[in-house]
């Protein structure tokens, strides 16, 4: 592993960013709070929810940080025809986002926060755009069948089965896809580091 000047604090439950951050092979703590409130005012675009609510994140394990801590909190939103999908509440809800998605453009966007004990939050966004083939109402039946998308935005995660056979094309980062835009996040990691 890599050493790192901090203690890295990965405030998540996603199992793919846990595995994402991993293979940078820096030294972390899974640190998850569960409950966050994920809610957003509605004035924002929908480019600037993840970023918000990764924010918003970062803010409710600010006060439990001490001084040698870095901490990484990030949230992911999809966003076709100006709307922005997050986590699936229900199956007939994770089948409208799927229909949705089927045969159009859409965009992933992941707001990434970096907080140090005391500084500033370092954020920034990292966006794909990912085009679906039109998928139909067996295929979605048979993802939701088999998969659980009910803690991925949009109800889909591109290294499932789903990915496999609906992605015609992919513009940017598949890891940004995914969960957490790695090449970023370890340049910004890097230059915190060097500020030590």
């Amino acid at each position: 592993m890599l050493t790192y000047p901090y203690h890295i604090i990965l405030g998540s439950q996603s199992p793919r960013r846990r595995e994402l951050l991993s293979g940078l092979n820096f030294p972390f703590e899974v640190r998850p709070l569960p409950d966050i409130d994920e809610s957003y005012p509605t004035i924002l675009s929908p480019q600037e929810v993840s970023l918000y609510i990764a924010k918003k994140k970062a803010d409710a394990y600010r006060a439990s940080l001490i001084e040698s801590d870095l901490l990484i909190t990030a949230d992911t939103t999809v966003i076709v025809g100006g709307e922005v999908l997050g986590k699936p509440h229900s199956r007939t809800n994770a089948e409208e986002m799927l229909r949705k998605l089927s045969a159009r453009t859409h965009t992933v966007v992941t707001g990434v926060a970096l907080t140090l004990y005391h500084q500033e939050t370092k954020c920034f966004s990292a966006e794909s755009k990912v085009t679906f083939a039109d998928i139909s109402s067996e295929e979605i039946a048979y993802y939701l069948d088999h998969y659980a998308p009910y803690d991925k935005a949009g109800s889909y995660g591109i290294q499932e089965w789903i990915g496999y056979i609906a992605i015609k094309r992919i513009e940017g980062s598949f890891y940004n896809v995914m969960g957490l835009p790695v090449h970023p996040l370890y340049r910004a990691l890097m230059e915190l580091a060097g500020q030590k």
